[in-house]
């Protein structure tokens, strides 16, 4: 990477009120942060305010509370994904048992997804003892199965669990009547259901670890980082020095010299609607708050919040070319209007309820979907990162992954298989544009199950594994 003169560029200004995020909105006491002022030094600069980049800081601090340690971030505590995600907090990862079985062994994909498990109770212990969010909930998650389609993908799933020595309470086939008495959405034939997951109030969620991290010692800093080196992050307010600097940016890491093609950063979209009445439950259900999607390729996701709305996303935005990121890309009609029909397909009592918030960012995929970590103790440059939409648990994982890097502590953290991952980087443009373009494309038509194009459908389904993997 080259260096960047800090005179080069003014500070942004937060552009977090143009996001008109159900989460945001509704966030009663944010953490509100002082701009870096000239250069500065401390033990550990972190590049990122979200939750990858706080709970390494929480996690460094406590294996050594002497250490200085500085949270750098652009905008606000959580501006990224971790503020504005759907709330699922699971032991969920974007590459599958078996993928990683093939790249990594078999005891390397069951150690990695076990601590992802372990993940979810250990973040359930951390909001009950340090108050993170006070709406958060462990209710597992059901994926609804709705076509003869979804329904061969789900044994699917299930058959490779269990092929992995995984039993029912890591995931358990539910007949239709089961299903149905957990989630009445339309034409549920059944569903797998897993209890590793917390539903969360993502910025709550984020300003809580932001609390307990300041509460640890730690700080944070608005600054517009434009490279980093050795010993150095460059801002536009001055340069902060460092033994070791680490890069915690996710979708954001395109934005910086010389990475613009180690990540892409991926829309998802969000609408939520107004407060529902008992009535409207009662037909519903949802009444243990899991989180529910389907088995559809276009990925659906939707949590039923502590204020009694439905909050629900999905994939499908466009991906802009060059991987800009802009705020005005933040919101989508179309995507609004599909995310809209979507839901009240599911549910019809929704018809004539209002939608109250729509909202949407960009997460980190890399090339390979595999999330990494590392450090390189000759440098002291590290990073952690490209959870591909997974990340409200995993990020915890990975922060205490890299601070025991950091430290220097060997443990069975700093063995798993994220650790010195690379993914190979995503092609130059216009290829990566037209790629990422048919892969959207054809998990459209793979959703087209039944009928005179079901051969489509098929055709779609292929492609899109042969693109991504999966």
């Amino acid at each position: 990477m080259s260096s960047v003169s800090p005179a080069t560029a003014s500070l942004s200004p937060s552009p977090l009120s143009t996001v008109k995020s159900l989460w945001t909105e509704t966030l009663t006491d944010p953490v509100t942060i002082d701009t870096v002022d000239g250069d500065t030094h401390a033990d550990v600069v972190i590049v990122g305010g979200g939750l990858t980049g706080l709970w390494t800081a929480v996690s460094l601090l406590r294996s050594d509370p002497s250490l200085r340690v500085l949270v750098l971030e652009r905008y606000d505590v959580g501006f990224g994904a971790s503020g504005r995600n759907g709330g699922w907090a699971s032991a969920l990862s974007a590459v599958s048992l078996t993928a990683l079985e093939r790249l990594h062994g078999r005891q390397a994909a069951l150690e990695l997804d076990q601590a992802l498990v372990d993940t979810v109770g250990i973040l359930a212990k951390e909001i009950d003892e340090h108050g993170l969010d006070h709406g958060a909930h462990l209710g597992g998650s059901v994926t609804m199965i709705r076509s003869a389609t979804e329904a061969q993908r789900a044994r699917e799933r299930l058959a490779e669990a269990r092929r992995f020595g995984r039993g029912d309470d890591y995931l358990t086939w539910l007949g239709a009547a089961e299903a149905q008495s957990m989630i009445n959405a339309t034409e549920v034939q059944g569903a797998l259901f897993t209890p590793h997951c917390l539903t969360v109030h993502p910025a709550r969620f984020t300003h809580g670890v932001a609390r307990l991290l300041i509460s640890l010692g730690g700080q944070i800093r608005r600054a517009t980082v434009t490279d980093l080196r050795p010993g150095i992050a460059y801002t536009t307010s001055g340069e902060v020095r460092a033994p070791v600097v680490l890069r915690c940016t996710e979708a954001y890491t395109a934005t910086l010299n010389g990475m613009r093609r180690d990540v892409i950063p991926v829309y998802s979209m969000m609408i939520a609607t107004e407060p529902l009445s008992d009535d409207v439950w009662s037909e519903i259900g949802l009444g243990s708050r899991p989180t529910f999607d389907d088995f559809r390729h276009m990925i659906i996701y939707g949590q039923r919040t502590d204020d009694n709305r439905i909050a629900f996303g999905g994939r499908g935005a466009p991906y802009h070319y060059g991987s800009r990121i802009d705020p005005r890309f933040d919101t989508d009609a179309s995507v609004r209007a599909r995310l809209t029909h979507s839901l009240r397909e599911l549910f019809p009592a929704l018809e004539s309820t209002e939608i109250t918030h729509h909202w949407g960012g960009p997460l980190a995929m890399p090339r390979d979907q595999h999330a990494s970590v590392s450090f390189d103790e000759r440098t002291g440059l590290g990073s952690a990162g490209g959870y591909v939409g997974d990340g409200v648990a995993s990020t915890n994982l990975a922060g205490r992954m890299l601070a025991d890097l950091v430290v220097g502590r060997r443990t069975d953290l700093t063995r798993l298989a994220w650790v010195d991952h690379r993914s190979r980087r995503w092609e130059p443009e216009p290829l990566r544009w037209l790629g990422i373009s048919a892969v959207r494309r054809s998990a459209d038509l793979a959703d087209i199950a039944s009928g005179p194009l079901a051969p489509l459908a098929r055709v779609g389904s292929t492609v899109v594994h042969k693109l991504t993997g999966r």
